[in-house]
């Protein structure tokens, strides 16, 4: 408990697990301890390969997850999981429910699992989770595969934060998503239709090539994958799909164009994270209090009481 955050540092770049997640935790905490972390741990970064899962919930993720990281381990690479949960209502902290559904990982040493709770953020991505990619990057992690809390919509910002966007839907899943297409073809570089041994399959990715067929032209048309992700059918189709793309975004050095894209939002979010910091600080105290008084008895109005806030 008395690491200093150097040590915790060298400890997860010596591949410490216990120092990685201590150092995740600082992450998601924020502060001094994240920053000075994270300024130790950036020269190390650049070498992993995200996958962002996104999908509506109970379309199979958190198991299709399972199998990509067997699937992924067989290259004989480290795979890192970060497990976006819905915020306990009790503690704060994750729910760990794809933690207990990926049990068979635990004692593989080169697999590390961390949930992450999203903490009322509603993109359905905790405010760390770019940081938290790049601990596991620096430490070694060849696959980061992040996973999306289901919130019954289609979760966009998945995209500003992987290399590819998988998402998942389910046989059948029709009209009641139509609102939300338009987003799912802007954001996904694979389509993969789970549960794909029950009725309706065909009718799915028919619907979904005409809509690909409809939307605006990419230079990578997505593909689209049949995947029974209880059994592992599919699987390798998939991560063969991932690989491909991965190829493709290299040599075209769109890779370089997304991942500069992911630092400019990240870098947005920091300083609206400051700003904010900065928001609360000011809206506390005395002098918050006598401008409150002060505007409700009629003898200031809000934009002065604003502009002596700032000032």
């Amino acid at each position: 408990m008395g690491d200093t955050t150097a040590e915790l540092v060298a400890g997860a770049l010596a591949g410490d697990r216990r120092s990685i997640a201590k150092v995740l935790s600082l992450v998601e905490q924020g502060g001094e301890g994240a920053r000075v972390a994270l300024s130790m741990l950036h020269p190390r970064t650049g070498n992993a390969w995200s996958v962002g899962i996104t999908g509506a919930p109970g379309a199979g993720k958190s198991t299709l997850t399972d199998q990509l990281v067997l699937r992924m381990r067989a290259t004989d690479q480290e795979v890192g999981v970060l497990a976006v949960d819905p915020t306990s209502p009790f503690s704060g902290g994750a729910i760990l429910g794809d933690r207990v559904r990926m049990q068979s990982h635990t004692s593989d040493p080169g697999v590390f699992i961390r949930s992450m709770a999203t903490r009322g953020h509603l993109g359905g991505l905790a405010l760390a989770t770019p940081q938290a990619v790049r601990v596991l990057d620096a430490v070694g992690k060849a696959w980061i595969v992040i996973e999306t809390v289901g919130v019954g919509q289609v979760e966009v910002e998945i995209a500003g934060h992987a290399d590819t966007t998988i998402v998942v839907v389910n046989p059948g899943w029709g009209d009641a998503v139509q609102a939300a297409k338009a987003g799912l073809m802007e954001i996904a570089d694979i389509f993969v239709v789970n549960k794909a041994d029950r009725p309706g399959t065909d009718a799915t990715v028919a619907d979904l090539q005409g809509m690909l067929e409809l939307s605006a032209r990419r230079v990578w048309q997505p593909p689209i994958v049949r995947t029974v992700a209880t059994t592992g059918d599919g699987v390798d189709e998939l991560f063969d799909a991932i690989t491909e793309h991965r190829v493709h975004l290299e040599s075209t050095g769109e890779s370089k164009t997304r991942r500069d894209a992911q630092l400019r939002e990240e870098l947005r979010a920091l300083v609206a994270a400051r700003v904010v910091e900065e928001v609360d600080a000011r809206c506390h105290g005395p002098q918050f209090d006598a401008l409150v008084a002060e505007v409700a008895a009629r003898t200031r109005d809000p934009y002065s009481a604003a502009d002596a806030l700032m000032s």
